[in-house]
């Protein structure tokens, strides 16, 4: 098939999405929405289903391990229809007497969708949930490593689908094998793109004159102060970095470790697997062999980390990830970026001044907008650390993974996709989540007028003014 042949493709796989979203709008019902958004939940929850998919997506893409990946597609599944439940995203969502305005949710029409390798099944499926809820269908552009356990997954939703009725062309993806091209054209042709993975997409997307939402770049650095429960920060750090071998944009890449606690510390993430390493250059020519990240690396378990290497006899039997002690911020010390390995850049700070700059500089080089992390007694510093780092998350207290992207235990939206505002070149600041899904119209009445007086508005400037 030629480049023109596949642009054709896309084209009609995206003009049955519209049909099909056209028809499942004007017969919507919130019931309807509802039961789609179940099916879809359903389809990769469903634990014989669920472990397929885990076991494929590492299969074919080499990257995490199964055990993380089933426990991820559960919870994070599970977390998003319990945020969605009882939302409403059909009809009247709010009509207020008070202002006059009613506001009637409408669909979007056709989401496109880049998702990554990292994860080939939750964040199609997440995005599938979303779109289904708010009235849209949804077309998917998976990575290559990652159209397996895409297309599997498709299956398993219209399976779901022919159970309750539903038109299966609201759930697509660009035929394998995918391309540049088809990718682009996607991009080009949809409602609204979402796109979470490599950041050349992210930009792809920007500049591809439809409405985008995509995500920045982790480089997740985390703070541990002198007033911090060690062992259970330690425990904390120990889970997030190993979970589903540091695939998630949220695992640490680095701990900025405050002097006064600095080898307490070590010894306590000594008991949970972290082995130290002071030998930089060693762990450098090993992770960045010619310049590039070493994919025997990417994403292993911990012997197969420690093996690529050059490990062996060097670190503890136990070893589950690795610390390597550094200064170095900026382009000419990779460290200090990502790894997506069980690898995390350790520095160690004077005070919680110099964590605090040490952490800034971090995020210039690498993360921007993303998040950071602290372990501390003191809540004032989480409130320190909001207001002058570029960052829209100050994750506290928890096991930086798990609670980046929504926690059972925390307040945010579950999501696989976090916003990094400004900071990171995105369009939102927050987890992507249903409302990104849905627009509105609003009905706008006339209320008794509330005009002021310009005395009233301007009272307090003249008197400051003046004096």
């Amino acid at each position: 098939m030629n480049a023109h042949e596949d642009i054709g493709e896309v084209e009609r796989t995206v003009a049955r999405a519209r049909a099909a979203q056209q028809e499942y709008e004007a017969k919507g019902s919130q019931a309807r929405y509802d039961l789609a958004a179940q099916a879809a939940a359903w389809a990769i929850m469903e634990p014989a289903r669920n472990r397929h998919l885990a076991e494929l997506s590492v299969k074919t893409t080499g990257l995490g391990n199964v055990a993380d990946k089933i426990t991820k597609n559960h919870r994070k599944t599970l977390g998003l229809m319990r945020d969605i439940a009882g939302v409403k995203t059909f009809g009247a969502v709010t009509d207020s007497p008070e202002t006059g305005i009613t506001e009637i949710a409408r669909a979007i029409g056709v989401v496109g969708a880049v998702v990554p390798s990292t994860n080939p099944a939750a964040t199609p499926a997440n995005n599938i949930i979303n779109a289904l809820k708010c009235g849209n269908a949804i077309v998917l552009s998976p990575s290559p490593k990652g159209v397996p356990a895409c297309e599997t997954l498709l299956e398993y939703v219209h399976a779901e689908f022919a159970k309750i009725g539903e038109n299966p062309d609201l759930v697509q993806m660009v035929s394998a094998p995918g391309s540049k091209e088809k990718t682009q054209r996607l991009l080009e042709i949809s409602d609204l793109i979402v796109v979470t993975g490599s950041q050349n997409n992210v930009r792809r997307a920007y500049t591809s004159g439809t409405p985008a939402l995509a995500v920045g770049a982790g480089n997740v650095p985390v703070i541990v102060d002198e007033t911090a429960d060690l062992t259970a920060a330690a425990r904390k750090i120990a889970a997030s970095k190993t979970f589903d071998n540091a695939t998630s944009c949220s695992s640490e890449n680095a701990l900025v470790v405050v002097d006064a606690i600095y080898d307490a510390f070590m010894i306590e993430l000594a008991k949970v697997g972290g082995a130290l390493i002071r030998d930089e250059d060693r762990i450098v020519q090993k992770l960045w062999p010619n310049g590039r990240l070493n994919r025997a690396v990417i994403a292993q378990d911990a012997a197969q980390t420690i093996a690529a290497l050059g490990l062996e006899g060097d670190v503890p039997a136990d070893t589950q990830f690795i610390l390597v002690e550094t200064t170095g911020i900026g382009p000419e010390h990779p460290l200090s970026g990502e790894k997506l390995s069980r690898v995390a850049a350790l520095y160690r700070a004077d005070d919680f001044a110099s964590a605090c700059e040490i952490t800034a500089q971090i995020l210039a080089h690498q993360g921007a907008g993303h998040s950071v992390g602290l372990h501390s007694a003191q809540d004032a510093r989480a409130i320190e650390l909001a207001t002058t780092l570029p960052t829209c998350r100050v994750i506290v207290n928890q096991a930086h993974c798990f609670a980046t992207g929504g926690a059972f235990n925390n307040g945010m939206p579950f999501s696989l996709s976090m916003g990094c505002g400004s900071w990171g070149g995105n369009s939102i600041d927050d987890n992507l989540h249903w409302k990104h899904f849905m627009q509105t119209a609003k009905v706008i009445r006339e209320i008794p007028a509330r005009e002021p007086s310009v005395a009233e508005i301007f009272g307090e400037y003249w008197k400051a003014a003046r004096a």
